[in-house]
């Protein structure tokens, strides 16, 4: 690939956007970023990567996170700052880390809002997988004990948080197609053609 592409990948719960993530990475051979992003932001930051990971834990139990808005707007606290290691602060470190990985290689980013947080970059295609309820659940039940009951609320409350953590850091709706370049039915192509409808866009608008 001599072109500089970003692929970044939304994804509800067991639609296996991971999954289909890894496999375009391994196919065209570039670097694959998931929790990654988070030790790249703690070498960046100085910042215990730990604090990143809990921040994401402390958002999830936050009743307020799912009405406040944090909009991500570039910027970044100093050292100096009281607020230097404050959730919005390690989400800014992380939003930095997704932006010099743009400018500078070929990868796959899953999550993270990095399809907002790239939103001006022309090199990148955004991407939203999702399946029906049904998919999902199936899926997601091979790789989980737990009963169906369980499993059924588990990927609503997983979907949910996802939702919010978006519209927390972005004030748009993670449903909606208009923040993507691509939407695409993993249950109904299966992993493999929903590889091939990616690097087929990728070669339509970038060219081979």
């Amino acid at each position: 690939m001599e072109k500089n592409i970003v692929f970044t990948i939304a994804r509800e719960y067991g639609s296996g956007g991971r999954t289909i993530g890894k496999m375009l990475a391994e196919r065209l051979d570039i670097p694959f970023y998931d929790r990654e992003i988070l030790r790249l932001a703690s070498d960046e930051s100085g910042i215990s990567e730990l604090l990143f990971a809990e921040a994401d834990e402390k958002l999830k139990g936050n009743l307020l996170f799912n009405i406040s808005r944090s909009v991500y707007d570039g910027s970044v606290l100093g050292p100096d700052s009281d607020d230097y290691a404050s959730t919005k602060n390690l989400f800014n470190f992380q939003a930095k880390v997704i932006k010099e990985l743009a400018k500078t290689q070929s990868c796959v980013i899953v999550g993270r809002c990095a399809d907002f947080i790239l939103k001006d970059y022309d090199n990148v295609i955004r991407i939203f997988i999702y399946a029906d309820e049904e998919f999902n659940f199936n899926r997601a039940m091979e790789r989980n004990s737990m009963t169906e009951g369980e499993m059924r609320k588990y990927i609503a409350k997983r979907n949910k948080y996802r939702g919010d953590y978006y519209k927390h850091y972005t004030g748009r709706d993670w449903h909606d197609a208009r923040q993507y370049d691509l939407c695409l039915n993993s249950g109904k192509l299966g992993f493999e053609k929903t590889l091939q409808s990616i690097q087929s866009y990728q070669e339509i608008r970038f060219g081979d």
